[in-house]
């Protein structure tokens, strides 16, 4: 209870802080290497808050300056914070567009470039994330999808949807798999409580898109699960 409490004071001071500082910085230059600092700050302070210890491998499977389609399963809220301090390059996400509806939460996320999703819009909804995707690229800016759609209440990693595949060869860039383990045990969804401890994310190397088609994205989906399922379960966690 006391780590719950510490944590969403912290948390949301953190956020309000965070977001002033972002929507600040991006009035003059969005892509400013200050807003990715505020950003891992932020990331930071609720890692810090809810006593989560956080260890990356893989890092040097990224080539800085370069964008990609980060792929990973999919446990948590706290999911969002470990990417952001995983990834050694610009990263941005999907977001549901009820959360754009929270002040102060919504202009920092369009200062920051976040993309807004609108699961009601049905066949619109691929028109404007693959819009809002090119203007992250043009910026250099990568973009991470947890492909299972949703957190798993179960904890157990579901099966990945084949929308971020075709994203990434639609645009050339390279999927990068990344594999996260504890996270379900420190904040799993569904529940106010956060109960911290040891998290791992892996990098693995990067699969290029040049050459591929449509019709590849289903296998290049299996390739990717395939991978971020191995670690999982050698991390110890549970798959579908």
């Amino acid at each position: 209870m006391f780590r719950t409490v510490v944590t969403w004071t912290v948390g949301v001071l953190a956020t309000i802080v965070g977001g002033l500082s972002v929507i600040s910085l991006a009035l003059f230059d969005r892509t400013s290497p200050a807003v990715e600092r505020v950003i891992k700050w932020w990331s930071r302070a609720w890692l810090w808050a809810s006593g989560t210890e956080l260890s990356v491998e893989g890092e040097e499977n990224i080539a800085p300056g370069r964008s990609y389609v980060v792929v990973a399963n999919h446990l948590s809220t706290l999911d969002i914070m470990v990417c952001f301090l995983a990834v050694p390059v610009p990263i941005r996400y999907l977001a549901k567009k009820e959360l754009f509806r929270i002040p102060l939460l919504a202009q920092a996320m369009r200062a920051v470039g976040i993309i807004e999703v609108d699961r009601a819009a049905r066949g619109a909804i691929h028109a404007s994330v693959n819009r809002q995707a090119k203007e992250l690229i043009e910026l250099n800016r990568s973009l991470i999808i947890y492909p299972e759609g949703t957190r798993p209440r179960d904890g157990v990693m579901k099966a990945f949807k084949k929308g971020a595949f075709t994203m990434a060869i639609a645009s050339g860039l390279p999927v990068l798999p990344l594999s996260i383990h504890g996270t379900f045990e420190a904040a799993a969804p569904g529940k106010p409580w956060f109960r911290g401890g040891p998290v791992t994310a892996i990098i693995d190397p990067a699969i290029e898109t040049t050459g591929m088609s449509g019709g590849d994205a289903d296998a290049l989906r299996d390739r990717v699960r395939e991978i971020i399922a191995k670690r999982v379960g050698d991390l110890g966690g549970p798959v579908d």
